[in-house]
């Protein structure tokens, strides 16, 4: 019993001396918060150092570098659309981002712009045909046949009867524009075969034109365009003759007229309310008299123009036609307001 007691006697002197540092309560009401305490130099330990006091009956001061619970929440919730109106402050959208946000003297710019209040989604024909004369200046170039090119200017006219059915006249100069390549010639010359050719001079039909198609198309992300699609067919004339390929030092062809049939479409997209670009697809039907590719056996009979001709083909001219038509009178008045 004794030894227990002086082992008991020795812990409670080796306690007593960390229970005297501990201070009294102070009087009054709840304690100040103790200065803070200044930093520790490099590689000096974090908690206190020799001699400082620990307070053992006040509770531990709070820790001023977290953020405040309310913070944290308004924090997360600014991850949100209404989180990004609190946080504008400090990292905001705005800031991220400052095109996203229009400034004051942006919307006055854009208030100020012009309005084009003429134009509407649902409005009346753009451009009326009835009772206006159609004048139609184009080039041609033929798209079938391989070894002779027919390209040529020509112009038409059509009248109005109505605001989709109109008649007219076109007519097309090809003379001076028929090309045959020296290759075709020359391989003609020294094989001795070849395929009858011919040229052209010129054509004109009387067309009936019709346009079942109307509509608009936006342009340039600024303009609306107007257009329309039409169909048309004729009859007329084509003037043409073979080209001597089988004899040419021999044959001598004059042109001649044949009867031809056409028949189009096109499609027209206006400029303003007089000026349109037109471009149309039209075939030209008619029977082709064909250089003969037989020589007769003596000079007389080679000699001979009856000797020349050989068997009629009916033939297809498919022409693409590019051009501007130009409406006229070139203004009207609307027999009802808008």
């Amino acid at each position: 019993m004794k030894q227990a007691r002086c082992w008991l006697l020795l812990a409670a002197a080796l306690l007593l001396p960390q229970a005297a540092l501990a201070q009294p309560k102070k009087p009054g009401g709840k304690p100040s918060a103790p200065a803070p305490a200044p930093a520790p130099a490099q590689g000096a330990p974090a908690t206190g150092g020799a001699g400082g006091e620990i307070e053992l009956d006040e509770p531990k001061p709070a820790d001023t570098t977290a953020p405040p619970a309310d913070a944290q929440g308004a924090g997360a919730a600014g991850t949100g659309s209404a989180g990004a109106a609190a946080g504008a402050a400090g990292g905001g959208i705005c800031e991220i981002d400052p095109s996203a946000c229009p400034k004051a003297a942006d919307i006055k710019t854009l208030s100020a712009r012009d309005v084009k209040a003429d134009v509407y989604a649902v409005q009346q024909i753009y451009a009326l045909r009835r009772g206006r004369v159609e004048l139609l200046p184009y080039w041609s170039f033929s798209l079938n046949d391989q070894f002779v090119g027919h390209p040529g200017p020509g112009l038409g006219v059509n009248y109005y009867l109505t605001n989709v059915l109109a008649i007219g006249l076109n007519g097309t100069f090809y003379q001076p524009f028929n090309s045959d390549s020296d290759f075709n010639f020359q391989n003609r010359r020294a094989t001795r075969l070849a395929v009858p050719l011919n040229e052209y001079q010129m054509g004109a039909t009387a067309n009936f034109t019709y346009v079942p198609m109307y509509g608009k198309f936006s342009g340039f992300n600024k303009f609306i365009f107007h257009y329309d699609g039409f169909i048309t067919g004729g009859v007329g004339t084509m003037r043409t003759r073979p080209i001597a390929v089988i004899d040419p030092d021999n044959r001598k062809f004059d042109y001649d007229w044949r009867l031809a049939f056409s028949i189009g479409i096109g499609l027209r997209v206006f400029l303003n309310r007089w000026i349109a670009v037109t471009g149309e697809i039209r075939d030209y039907i008619y029977s082709e008299q064909l250089e003969n590719t037989t020589i007769a056996a003596t000079p007389q009979g080679q000699r001979d123009s009856s000797t020349w001709f050989g068997d009629s083909q009916l033939t297809n001219n498919v022409q693409a036609q590019i051009g501007i038509s130009v409406f006229l009178p070139f203004s009207w008045e609307y027999r009802l307001p808008k």
